[in-house]
Formats: C-alpha cells, structure tokens, sequence
C-alpha cells in the first residue's frame, strides 16, 4: 500500500527532524489519524521524494524524521506549453491538472486577440498542479507564470524548438512526425484561434506552424494533445 504523499516545498535531507505545514500536519493527524512512527512520503516538487516517520503528533506542528532521500532526475525533456486563458475557468483548470498529470514542464497562461478571460487566481491553479503533481505520485511540479500577452511571449522565448498550433489553411507540419528535442515550446490558440496578424508574427519569430489532427479541438483538448505527442515523442 502507498504511503500518504505530501508537498513540502522546504524539506531537506539536512533537517533530521522536520515541521511539517499546518495543513500537512492537519491532513496527518486529524484526517488519516495517523500516529507516532508512521511512516508517510513528503516531495519539494523539485525532484527530491523523502520517506520520514512521525515523532511528535500535532494536528498544527506535527514533527517527522526523515529517514530516506531519493533524488529524482529532472525530465530529460523540457516541455512548455503556451495556453490562452478561458473563459470557462474549469475547462483551464482541467487542462492544468491533466498537463501535471502528462509531465509537462511548464505553463504560461497567454492572452491573445481573441482570448476571452476571466479573472486568473494563480494561488487557486498553483493548488491544482500541487494536488495533480501528488495524486498522480509525481516529485517534479510544472513551473506555473502569471498570464502575459502573447507578443511579449513570442519575443522572450529562447526554446530550442518552438511551434504554433493553428487552424488556417496554411503549409503546416504534422506534430507527431517531429521529434522534440531538449526545450521546446508550443502556442494553444484561444477558441476562435489565433488571428492571421498573430500566426504570422509569430512565424517571424521562428515559430514553427504544426497541425495536432484534422478534427478541430477545444483549446483545453488541443493543450493535452499536443503535450501528449511531446512528451512521447
């Protein structure tokens, strides 16, 4: 049976005795009941997994021993994700839990032209990708950026390989027939897509236009397709 699995940001291996959060210790304690020399899991989200055991209850400051550290190694891929913020906040939100499921890397929220969004909570999505990075057992969480428009993305991102998802009848290549390579990123239009001043700025900025099927797909949909065929890639 699988131990109960925590985030913890700031545990170390160096601490022998650890505090865990009151929410943890809450959760630990009050919720699972758990008592002393219990054994539970706790991750930094940077690919530390320590195993430790419970030494003092307390549904507030509950205090654990680490017993074990495994270091995790950080994805040999680094997949990035360019998405137009929703106006339907829970289709946003799904995207952002399935992505952590898939191992994506990295998320930023975009708004485009075209994007109709609602107000964008990041304390409430950064909880969603915590809770998709421990459900799906998982020591690495997606780095998360606050939304920013779309030209000021194109023009920062240094990827090694960049792409634009879109559905203009312009020359595009297949995604699954490219093989990702180190760093990449890839441009969700929003729903209505991106306009044609966009996809071509874009192209000036080295983007590489891709075509993830011939159905049209929900841009929450898109997201997970096209993050699926780079991660397997």
């Amino acid at each position: 049976m699988a131990l109960p699995y925590f985030f913890e940001p700031t545990v170390a291996k160096s601490k022998a005795l650890f505090e865990l959060s009151e929410e943890t210790s809450k959760h630990c304690i009050q919720v699972l009941r758990m008592r002393s020399g219990e054994l539970l899991q706790l991750t930094n989200g940077r690919g530390g997994l320590y195993t430790a055991s419970i030494a003092h209850e307390d549904k507030r400051h509950c205090t654990v021993t680490i017993e074990s550290e495994l270091q995790t190694p950080a994805p040999q891929k680094k997949i990035s994700i360019a998405i137009s913020l929703l106006k339907n906040t829970s289709r946003f939100e799904w995207f952002l839990e399935k992505a952590t499921e898939i191992g994506i890397t990295e998320i930023m929220p975009v708004i485009c032209t075209r994007t109709e969004h609602a107000r964008f909570r990041f304390d409430r999505m950064q909880q969603i990708l915590i809770a998709a990075m421990l459900q799906s057992q998982q020591s690495w969480l997606p780095v998360l950026h606050e939304p920013v428009k779309l030209p000021a993305l194109m023009k920062e991102a240094a990827q090694e390989q960049k792409f634009i998802a879109h559905c203009e009848e312009n020359p595009k290549t297949p995604l699954h027939t490219i093989i990702p390579g180190a760093s990449v990123l890839i441009l969700i239009g929003p729903e209505g897509d991106f306009t044609p001043q966009e996809i071509e700025l874009a192209q000036e900025y080295l983007f590489i236009p891709v075509t993830l099927g011939n159905t049209r797909l929900r841009t929450e949909t898109a997201g997970i397709v096209a993050g699926t065929l780079l991660t397997i890639g």
